[in-house]
């Protein structure tokens, strides 16, 4: 067992032999940042001051080799070989949001074009979920599985939850809900999970999100725009084509009624049918291309692992300061990445 020392707060924790340091600090009451688990996002990046770890599944991937060099290491993924201090100034921030776990019922079912749905679920009446916006939830399934959603909607108290679940061919969960599930259906949940939230922070906004990565920025862009848009927001959409822009509608009205909000979709195959007359190509190089000076910015992005990981690397060559980038990989799980791999196959 090794001691692992968190600076600046100096709280403590034990870790197992082969126990990773987010599962062991999460598990004595330490409030770690997190996201995916999976060691794409980044979001739980801290840096060693004394000690070494081991990765016995190999070097994450949003573990760069100048990471490495600074001394940086990834919670998720990290196992202690010695006793550790680590510097994270994000511990803490969240301590005082309970996570619960609740039953829920499917309120509505709406397809939002044809791979999305959103799903509604509605709390017990005696219950509200606090949380921040971009947080997400996991649905207990009944054989023990879980599949993690972000929160589309603003963290206001209300009875009901909205999240947008994208169609996996062949996916066990997201077949169920778009061909099977019925509105009233009973679940469980347990939430609010992860680090993925506005920080309160007065340096201009920049979001990018993939495909249903638009669901926590959804969040934020709520939240925002409730505290009436203290600071300039923009918000990058990257999609394959038009029609998977499920609520292009939404950012639009947003960019017409507030000034400090912008919104730049980007379609990176195009159809000819769309005839599409805006920005193409990946969206974080739009991103670049817009500012490539981030020095003075914050940044989020949520979505698909690759692009999280080509975001993270040209954002931080373009001056972004690492403290002020936040991300949220959207990983699937195990079964779901067999399934697709039966369907390519």
């Amino acid at each position: 067992m090794y001691k692992v020392t968190v600076q600046p707060s100096g709280q403590t924790f034990n870790a197992e032999e082969q126990e990773n340091l987010l599962d062991a600090g999460l598990r004595q009451g330490l409030a770690l940042p997190y996201s995916c688990r999976g060691g794409s996002c980044g979001s739980c990046m801290v840096t060693l001051k004394q000690g070494s770890v081991d990765y016995p599944q190999g070097e994450p991937l949003a573990l760069s080799p100048y990471d490495m060099e600074q001394g940086r290491a990834l919670l998720c993924q990290a196992v202690a070989v010695s006793d550790l201090e680590i510097d994270c100034p994000q511990i803490g921030e969240l301590a005082d949001i309970e996570v619960k776990t609740l039953p829920v019922r499917v309120e509505k079912l709406r397809k939002l074009n044809q791979d999305v749905m959103e799903m509604t679920l509605k709390l017990p009446a005696t219950e509200r979920l606090r949380f921040m916006a971009g947080q997400y939830i996991d649905l207990l399934l009944r054989d023990g599985k879980r599949r993690s959603f972000s929160m589309a909607n603003a963290p206001t108290g209300e009875a009901f939850i909205e999240l947008h679940i994208r169609h996996v061919p062949n996916g066990y969960f997201t077949s169920h809900v778009f061909n099977e599930m019925k509105e009233k259906t009973l679940m469980r949940m347990q939430g609010p999970l992860g680090s993925f939230y506005i920080r309160e922070l007065t340096q201009p906004i920049i979001l990018v999100g993939g495909g249903t990565g638009f669901a926590p920025l959804k969040s934020m862009i709520e939240y925002l725009k409730l505290k009436g848009f203290e600071q300039n927001v923009y918000l990058y959409w990257g999609v394959r084509s038009k029609e998977d822009l499920y609520m292009d509608y939404l950012p639009r009205d947003w960019m017409n009624r507030y000034p400090q909000f912008k919104y730049i979709p980007v379609l990176s195959e195009p159809k000819p049918e769309d005839e599409w007359q805006g920005r193409t190509g990946w969206v974080h190089e739009a991103v670049v291309a817009d500012f490539p000076d981030l020095i003075a910015y914050q940044v989020y992005m949520s979505g698909p692992p690759p692009m999280i990981i080509a975001g993270r690397e040209a954002f931080l060559a373009c001056g972004l300061p690492a403290e002020h980038l936040y991300s949220d990989s959207f990983d699937y799980s195990p079964d779901t990445l067999k399934a697709l791999a039966e369907k390519q196959a």
